[in-house]
């Protein structure tokens, strides 16, 4: 694998964190068990990809990316999904942590 090819794997892994996070909504204490069964499975398969990324990329910005690209999904899908506040403070706050993920691939 190569680098581009692991950036892909990891961001694939971060939109399947965003689904077992989001997944814990549903799961409903894992008393859901069809959801409970997806964010397994989504939990799996995201540390697998982080896992096959970390071979190519470094440990602490793979990382990092992965846990602020599944924050910020976590986020817009909680105010899409659930009507979470779109607060002008949470806003800033979740442009942050995008600027610190695409500074972080930028200077990686």
């Amino acid at each position: 694998m190569n680098q581009q090819t692991a950036w892909l794997v990891l961001l694939g892994a971060a939109c399947f964190e965003t689904v077992w996070a989001v997944g814990l909504e549903y799961a409903d204490g894992f008393s859901n068990l069809r959801a409970t069964a997806v964010v397994v499975v989504a939990l799996v398969v995201s540390m697998a990809g982080l896992a096959k990324a970390v071979e190519i990329l470094p440990v602490g910005t793979a990382y990092a990316v992965w846990t602020g690209i599944g924050a910020v999904g976590t986020v817009i899908l909680g105010i899409v999904l659930f009507g979470e506040s779109t607060s002008p403070a949470r806003l800033v706050c979740l442009t942050a942590i995008v600027a610190g993920v695409t500074g972080l691939r930028l200077a990686g």
